[in-house]
């Protein structure tokens, strides 16, 4: 989870790139013990994303670290039957590699984001997550409105898909709050860049 945001950024801002980056931790690996001590001491109020937030701090308190990596292993990485396949071109092309990550690629290069990590296509959700945190929390330097523009082209058509069939994978104890999370999140994010114009 990353800590080191500008801090000219506002408060909120701050907020959503962190939660960004969490959703970003918990996607592109399992979270190991001491992450799952440090998420077990997430509280939340009685909002839909405090309530999210409860119940993932929650599942982590409750977790085994190893049946926490077998269960992420099983959704992300194994082929079993109750697999998701967390990329964009998947869920918009139904195949890999599709026309979804070559728009991304394109989009990555328009930002001067160069990609650092050579073991997963930039469509996979936590490189997409890593790259909103990246835009709202300054440490991505791009223009104002960059991350309302990403979210649209590359979130929005489908991420609330992905993270509603996480929550419905009905096996899994701990990655069923990250779905819930991703979901309440993505949702409040859609309301408010919709507001905006």
């Amino acid at each position: 989870m990353n800590t080191d945001l500008d801090p000219t950024i506002d408060d909120l801002d701050h907020a959503r790139a962190q939660e960004y980056a969490l959703l970003a931790t918990l996607l592109m690996r399992n979270p190991d013990a001491a992450v799952l001590e440090r998420l077990a001491l997430l509280r939340g109020n009685d909002s839909p994303l405090g309530l999210a937030h409860a119940a993932l701090g929650a599942a982590a308190a409750s977790a085994n670290a190893e049946t926490v990596r077998r269960e992420y292993f099983d959704l992300f990485a194994g082929l079993g039957e109750n697999g998701l396949m967390p990329y964009a071109s998947f869920y918009l092309a139904g195949s890999l590699y599709g026309r979804p990550l070559e728009r991304l690629r394109e989009t990555l290069r328009e930002l001067a984001i160069e990609k650092t990590s050579q073991s997963e296509p930039e469509d996979h959700a936590a490189i997409v997550c890593e790259i909103m945190a990246g835009l709202i929390g300054g440490n991505i330097a791009a223009p104002a409105g960059a991350d309302r523009e990403f979210f649209k082209a590359h979130v929005v058509p489908w991420f609330r898909s992905f993270f509603v069939d996480l929550e419905k994978s009905n096996a899994t104890a701990f990655y069923v709050h990250v779905g819930t999370l991703g979901r309440v999140f993505i949702d409040i994010e859609t309301e408010a860049f919709s507001l905006e114009g």
